[in-house]
């Protein structure tokens, strides 16, 4: 199973914490969004094309059916996630506390950043089979790879959790919960979220410095990136509210 991005999904940013415009197909970003709006059910190929402005058959001519979109554009986030946790860890060295830190936060400033492309992960009960397997391998890669970053940690006594599997697998339902509930124009930038999240995380897999607030090693603090509290626009109609962690 490859983890590599085909030629035609997102591009990888060049550093894993710097987020351009999402990058994507026309007929993919009205997919998408279609998909977020009325669900995978709920939209039909018409609809896609008519967001697109184009006629059913050519959209054809890019995409097999509307199951090759929603196939498509969960392995192009599953993918940049991927990318961006690997280099993430990289960055971060061989030390486990701070490669932890930094995997965790390039999760969440995915699910903030690409929140719309991350919410699809909700129709993942929508794949076929094939599909289907092949995004859930790509996913637990993900979870090995925060795993074995945990087990390297309780080797050298830095996380003592007793249960590390049921730790990871806590910890990526809280990061990529994120998704969910974050908003631009709320209390918190995606930095600060990430912040928090990282804390919240090395009290799960048991670090003794997440009780303290002092776990996070130096490399990854970062100055918070406050918006002032004149600046932040009103919640649009419809949305909804940004809830702190």
């Amino acid at each position: 199973m490859s983890t590599e991005p085909s030629q035609d999904t997102t591009a990888t940013a060049q550093h894993w914490r710097s987020y351009g415009p999402l990058d994507l197909h026309p007929i993919l970003m009205h997919a998408m969004e279609a998909f977020n709006e009325h669900g995978y059910h709920g939209t039909s190929v018409r609809d896609i094309a008519g967001r697109v402005g184009v006629t059913v058959p050519a959209l054809y001519y890019h995409f097999e059916n509307k199951q090759a979109l929603l196939a498509t554009l969960l392995e192009t986030s599953i993918k940049d996630v991927l990318d961006r946790c690997r280099a993430a860890a990289s960055e971060a060295g061989t030390d486990p506390l701070a490669r932890f830190c930094c995997m965790v936060e390039s999760i969440v400033l995915s699910m903030a950043h690409r929140r719309s492309l991350a919410f699809l992960d909700t129709e993942i009960r929508s794949l076929e089979p094939e599909n289907r397997a092949r995004y859930v391998a790509l996913r637990d890669y993900l979870q090995h790879m925060l795993l074995d970053t945990v087990e390297a940690g309780r080797t050298d006594g830095v996380f003592t959790t007793p249960i590390p599997a049921d730790a990871v697998r806590s910890v990526l339902i809280m990061c990529q919960g994120v998704a969910n509930w974050f908003r631009p124009d709320g209390p918190l930038t995606a930095e600060e979220v990430a912040e928090r999240h990282v804390l919240l995380s090395l009290g799960t897999v048991a670090h003794p410095g997440a009780v303290t607030g002092h776990a996070m090693p130096p490399s990854s603090r970062r100055a918070p990136l406050r918006r002032p509290s004149s600046a932040r626009p009103a919640t649009p109609h419809g949305s909804a509210p940004h809830t702190s962690p």
